[in-house]
């Protein structure tokens, strides 16, 4: 908040459990109270604990489900009224490139990101005519996701390839900007960006 607000910026801070629907509700109602408005939900949250399907760490599938999929469903609940009633309002969802590049320990979710990206175009075409939907899918991007694998192996992994050719989390920022930029008869529907040393 202190960077933002030094550049000129405001800034509210709600903490919330993305897990949790009611969370979700107070986090756009805080927005809507001190804004008056609330103009783009951006769905960022994700937890990325890859294993092989065959270590069968359950407990790590099913916390990408709630984190990757019922948090972004928890977000659109919280928003959707509120875009529907004000006549206009933008859904932002980041996706990811492991869910159009299908690799060994990533099947669960590369499977929950496909989810997302299902219910982000269910969304978009359901959106009519004044709300807009753009998923945004991000490849190697230099953040803390390796920190929510379970599998030392492929956390180091992760966190080397991160090292060695990630982009900096305003690579996607930029993205998000231009697509919240555009007109409001102008959706962008998705964008892909990945570093260019990513295959």
């Amino acid at each position: 908040m202190a960077e933002i607000t030094a550049q000129g910026g405001e800034a509210l801070a709600v903490a919330i459990d993305i897990k949790k629907r009611e969370d979700l509700v107070r986090f756009v109602d805080a927005a809507c109270e001190k804004y008056g408005q609330l103009d783009v939900l951006v769905s960022n949250a994700g937890i990325a604990p890859t294993s092989l399907l065959d270590e069968l760490r359950v407990e790590d599938w099913e916390e990408m489900i709630d984190v990757n999929v019922k948090g972004l469903l928890y977000g659109i609940a919280a928003a959707l009224p509120v875009f529907r009633e004000q006549g206009f309002g933008h859904f932002v969802n980041t996706l990811s490139t492991a869910g159009l590049k299908i690799v060994p320990t990533m099947a669960v979710y590369a499977g929950s990101k496909n989810a997302a990206r299902a219910i982000t175009e269910g969304l978009r075409q359901e959106a009519g005519a004044k709300l807009r939907v753009t998923a945004i899918s991000p490849g190697f991007v230099q953040t803390g996701l390796a920190s929510s694998m379970t599998n030392a192996e492929a956390a180091n992994t992760t966190n080397q390839l991160m090292k060695e050719i990630g982009i900096p989390p305003e690579a996607i920022a930029r993205c998000i900007a231009f697509a919240i930029e555009q007109p409001a008869d102008v959706d962008v529907g998705e964008i892909v960006v990945r570093p260019t040393a990513q295959s």
